[in-house]
């Protein structure tokens, strides 16, 4: 990756809607190239996709809640139950696998306190590998969400 590459990464961070030709001119290259170098770089995988970036209480998601899982066992079959049990659970919108203790690390939005409460209640508590929650409510994001940083 040069730094052509790496001023088309950033580019696209800041703005994924950008067109490949103000993209080839932000970038220094003609437009052949440019969208060369952007097709490559989705095909290996750096760039995973384009999105939209909501405010989540713009669209209803009022509450937000940081979910920590410790397993009952850190065998295979454990962590796959949990994992894809995870991955059904729609407003769990990032789970992460941590080192030491706790084992997990879930960002979980909702509309209100109640409905996570029911979430917390009739799904996350009844995945059968979880020894342990805990959890805490967002009082406020200062970084929601912030680019890579490419040097």
């Amino acid at each position: 990756m040069d730094t052509i590459d790496k001023k088309i990464l950033s580019a696209l961070q800041r703005d994924g809607r950008m067109s490949i030709t103000d993209l080839a001119n932000h970038v220094g290259l003609s437009l052949s190239p440019c969208y060369r170098r952007v097709k490559q770089l989705e095909d290996a995988g750096a760039i995973q996709g384009y999105s939209a970036q909501l405010d989540p209480r713009k669209i209803g998601l009022q509450f937000s809640a940081i979910v920590f899982i410790q397993l009952k066992t850190g065998d295979n079959d454990s962590i796959a139950r949990l994992e894809n049990a995870l991955i059904e659970i729609p407003e769990i919108v990032q789970a992460q696998r941590l080192f030491g203790d706790p084992d997990y690390m879930l960002h979980v939005v909702a509309e209100s306190l109640e409905d996570f409460q029911k979430l917390y209640d009739q799904k996350l508590s009844k995945i059968p590998s979880i020894l342990r929650l805990t959890s805490t409510i967002v009082m406020k994001n200062i970084i929601a969400e912030r680019n890579f940083p490419i040097w």
